[in-house]
């Protein structure tokens, strides 16, 4: 049983008029020609708040505006709307039919874009596979998962091929000089029949892995929303408009980049992507579509404010609305430095594959108390609990809960998360500020007791990121004969800077309790991580202290 914050007719009223309203203010609902408002409608009823659906209405609405941007030009709506037509039915002729799943391995471009609305067309699941897999991890996602094909780039051909034994395969992007065996999507666009088809028996729904961060990653099943209240929830709190151009940085793949995918199909937006991302180029990409929303995660606004000053100097980014971050935690110190540079206009929201959102910090949380999580926008709830299932008080630290409209379905194991009281948990530890602002204070699987006090690395590395001399920094639990457990930090120097472990320690020892001081600091080029910036801490708990390069060996 799932939380619904809606106890009764009236309240669920409400919600309706609130929602119809921020809907109308983001310009998602707005007055047209009774002619297209009656194909909107007609669209709307037939195949739900899809891709299928929400790129049809589009089609009506704005045919000749701009859809999507990549590397190999500009498609409209309309062109969009014939060539996922011609899609469908040309994968439909090749035996994906209602209910099957397709692997798709692509970067941002058109291709996976295209593939997901043609998909939401026939009925089929999408699962999206993390393009930074190595070849052992995507078939052994594809052997549990059992999708019918595999949608993949050129260039990660050798990385799917064991997997696609056996399964039908078509590439989405052909790199420069490549020749496939594999039929391409532009080949089947070129031949398939651009009339719309029916709308399928049953609801396509999308698969998400986990970022397996620290284990292997699950399939998290979704389903489609049913309404338009969620996206709702994300413009109460992130002012997106109708019509925007939206530069999705963050991996299309991800949670964050699909869900941005998901609010740009209710906005009508134009979608800019680009294959690789590179921070000048980031910056080139938003001066020349002249972007006013730009989706990242927090690893990438520290590669871009990493280019020095006359090279962030060479771009104009005053079309800038929004900055939205998510996907992993945004240090305080990186959060204020982007406004400082970009001016306040940076969003950040916490959540998880499971949950999809929790919290939204705005511009204002993060300058009155950087490094907050923010609050629950319209509709979703969020609760911490202790051990025993109580609810803590204001200030006390607990397991986040959280009660929204997209709640993942369980994982495709059968596996589901933790419920109390219709909400699920996020697997971290948090707490609440005295003005109901979220603070992270780690994962629940990663605290440690040491000499018998409880310890949260999140909270070591908020005070190092701090540190005028790291760049970045991670913190594990390691265990020690003494004291059971102890932490270890593992230290990106900015440039320049000889900063050394006694420094650390000494820096960790005057601000927190001396048993949350680093057993040991090893220094690296740089920090290991997954698609969306977030740490891979399964990587750094099998790194060899003694083979590290420490302080100044």
């Amino acid at each position: 049983m799932r939380y619904s914050p809606l106890v009764n007719a009236a309240e669920q009223l409400t919600a309706k008029v609130k929602t119809l309203k921020i809907l109308a203010e983001a310009g998602v609902i707005r007055p047209m020609r009774p002619s297209r408002l009656v194909r909107a409608a007609e669209t709307l009823l037939r195949w739900g708040p899809t891709p299928a659906g929400a790129y049809r209405v589009s089609a009506v609405r704005r045919a000749s505006k701009p859809a999507v941007i990549d590397e190999r030009g500009t498609l409209t709506f309309a062109e969009v709307q014939r060539r996922t037509n011609a899609l469908a039915n040309a994968l439909g002729e090749r035996g994906i039919a209602p209910g099957d799943s397709v692997a798709l391995m692509c970067r941002n471009h058109r291709g996976i874009v295209e593939a997901t609305i043609a998909l939401s067309k026939l009925g089929a699941h999408a699962l999206y596979l993390n393009t930074m897999f190595a070849a052992p991890q995507v078939t052994a996602v594809c052997e549990r998962e059992q999708p019918k094909a595999i949608i993949y780039d050129s260039d990660l051909a050798e990385v799917v091929a064991d997997a696609a034994q056996g399964r039908k395969r078509f590439v989405a992007w052909v790199e420069e000089g490549d020749r496939p065996e594999d039929p391409s999507l532009e080949q089947l666009i070129a031949d398939g029949d651009p009339t719309e088809p029916a709308p399928p028996p049953v609801k396509s729904r999308v698969i998400i892995l986990t970022s397996g961060t620290t284990g292997t990653p699950k399939g998290a099943k979704r389903s489609q929303p049913k309404s338009l209240q969620p996206a709702a929830a994300m413009f109460s709190r992130i002012p997106m408009r109708a019509e925007q151009r939206i530069l999705v940085a963050a991996p299309l793949f991800h949670t964050w980049g699909l869900g941005n995918f998901q609010l740009g199909m209710a906005l009508g937006s134009a979608l800019i992507l680009r294959r690789r991302f590179d921070p000048e180029g980031t910056l080139a990409a938003i001066q020349e579509h002249r972007a006013e929303v730009l989706i990242v995660v927090p690893v990438m606004l520290q590669r871009i404010l990493e280019l020095p000053d006359e090279v962030l100097d060479r771009y104009d980014t005053r079309s800038l609305k929004i900055i939205a971050s998510s996907g992993s935690a945004l240090p305080g110190p990186l959060a204020t430095r982007v406004m400082d540079r970009f001016g306040d206009i940076l969003y950040n929201l916490y959540g998880s594959t499971e949950v999809s959102w929790a919290t939204i910090a705005t511009p204002k949380d993060l300058r009155d108390a950087p490094g907050t999580a923010g609050k629950p926008p319209f509709g979703t709830v969020v609760r911490l609990y202790d051990e025993e299932g109580r609810e803590v008080p204001q200030g006390k630290s607990g397991r986040i809960f959280v009660g929204n409209d997209l709640l993942f379905e369980g994982y495709t194991s059968g596996a589901g998360k933790d419920v109390i009281d219709g909400l699920m948990a996020t697997g971290d530890i948090g707490h609440f500020d005295s003005e109901g602002r979220l603070f992270i204070d780690g994962r629940d699987d990663e605290m440690i007791v040491s000499g018998g006090e409880n310890v949260f690395p999140r909270e070591v590395e908020d005070l190092l990121s701090h540190h005028d001399d790291i760049e970045e920094v991670a913190v594990i639990g390691v265990d020690d004969e003494e004291f059971g457990q102890r932490l270890r930090a593992f230290v990106v120097r900015r440039e320049g800077a000889t900063l050394d472990e006694d420094e650390v320690k000494a820096y960790v020892k005057r601000n927190l309790a001396s048993f949350k001081v680093p057993r040991d600091v090893i220094f690296l080029e740089e920090l290991p991580r997954n698609a969306t910036g977030k740490v891979l801490k399964r990587v750094l708990r099998d790194y060899e202290a003694a083979g590290a390069r420490k302080s100044d060996d």
